[in-house]
């Protein structure tokens, strides 16, 4: 893998590994558990450059890609601090805001993100649609020169944390489903807005929101794009969210794999390491295969759209590869442990849900299989 990245990054890489390796798994999780964000840890990476590499160099980013974005994400999780901040404001708002925004709404917002010093929530996900984004229902009405945002979003990340939030809005009615939806960046204290915390068991400094419209007001200078063309730039995001994901998710696997190695060697049963019998190395080898060829296509699918081709295909593959190749490290490095890897101590059985997430969202396995059988396969639609 270290031959497919270039000297930039794997610059990136030893850089990123350094600064999250002083913080380490266990800096991750007491945060998460007593509820406070991994300050530290995100302002170091910000200050080296690191938060907003993909951005343009004009408005304070790095000039870098999604690759490069992805290897910050994927580094951090194989020390044990999956970031799940990245992929919501750097790769989606950020990068759709750096393609469809205009010059002052690239000025306004984009020096803040690719800082670090400001960060930006994404509200897609409704409680009736699901994974339908066609039929949402949250409404933008225009009248008096304003816009007029009503409704709900749920499941939405960092609100706590974020001064904007890039909402996907229903400002049509037509039988077009692609020109029935549009993009606003929406400040978190306007009038009208609300939210609140919803309890989930997954151990991450990042938390879950409920949000909530109430006659919003949004000025023109807000809506991002043209009316109506929400779902087409909308895609400029998702495919970076869906590599953004399967990096975390590899990172998470290389994590488990390198502490069931570990152990694998060091643990002495009957005079010998137990990474000796091939009851435990043989699964274990399995599970590296798999991550590996998980990575391979996470780059794939990043080079991809750096490049400018057509990465649906590509990202959906890398983020179902790697969540299920995640899973896999992780439960066979729990395993591996016996016991112990139930234990807080050996830092495994934690990481547990974020995996697991993972498999779920930001794009379920279920819809990435409707994807692959009727975009590449031809296959007739299901839904």
């Amino acid at each position: 893998m270290d031959s497919l990245r270039t000297p930039e990054q794997k610059a990136i890489a030893n850089t990123v590994a350094k600064i999250t390796g002083k913080y380490g798994h266990a800096y991750f999780v007491a945060s998460a558990r007593d509820g406070r964000k991994v300050e530290e840890l995100w302002d170091e990476i910000a200050a080296a450059g690191y938060a907003g590499v993909n951005l343009p160099e004009k408005y304070g980013g790095g000039g870098g890609g999604v690759a490069d974005l992805a290897v910050v994400a994927e580094e951090m999780a194989a020390q044990g601090c999956p970031l799940l901040t990245l992929i919501v404001s750097p790769a989606i708002c950020g990068g759709i805001i750096a393609r469809h925004g205009t010059e002052d709404q690239c000025r306004r917002w984009l020096p803040g993100l690719a800082s670090g010093v400001k960060k930006m929530a994404f509200a897609i996900t409704e409680p009736d649609s699901g994974s339908n984004s066609h039929e949402i229902s949250l409404s933008a009405e225009y009248r008096d020169g304003q816009w007029h945002l009503n409704g709900a979003k749920y499941y939405v990340s960092i609100l706590d944390e974020a001064e904007h939030v890039l909402v996907v809005a229903r400002t049509g009615t037509g039988t077009d489903r692609r020109h029935r939806h549009s993009l606003f960046v929406v400040p978190t204290n306007s009038p009208g807005v609300a939210f609140s915390m919803i309890p989930v068991e997954m151990v991450a400094p990042e938390k879950q929101f409920t949000l909530t419209f109430d006659d919003v007001l949004v000025g023109e200078e807000n809506l991002l794009g043209a009316a109506g063309e929400g779902l087409q730039i909308m895609f400029d995001g998702l495919n970076p969210e869906r590599i953004m994901a399967a990096a975390i998710s590899n990172g998470i696997g290389r994590y488990a794999l390198t502490k069931a190695a570990g152990y694998a060697r060091d643990r002495q049963v009957w005079g010998v390491p137990i990474g000796s019998h091939q009851g435990l190395a043989h699964p274990l080898a399995e599970q590296y295969i798999r991550l590996q060829q998980s990575r391979l296509m996470a780059v794939h699918a990043a080079m991809q759209f750096d490049n400018g081709g057509d990465a649906g295909e590509a990202a959906n593959i890398a983020k179902f590869a790697a969540a299920e190749a995640s899973l896999g490290a992780l439960d066979q490095a729990i395993q591996t442990h016996g016991g112990n890897g139930l234990s807080t101590e050996y830092g495994l059985a934690d990481l547990w849900f974020v995996a697991r997430l993972l498999r779920t969202a930001p794009v379920s396995r279920e819809m990435i299989l409707n994807f692959v059988a009727s975009h590449s396969l031809g296959l007739p639609r299901s839904y």
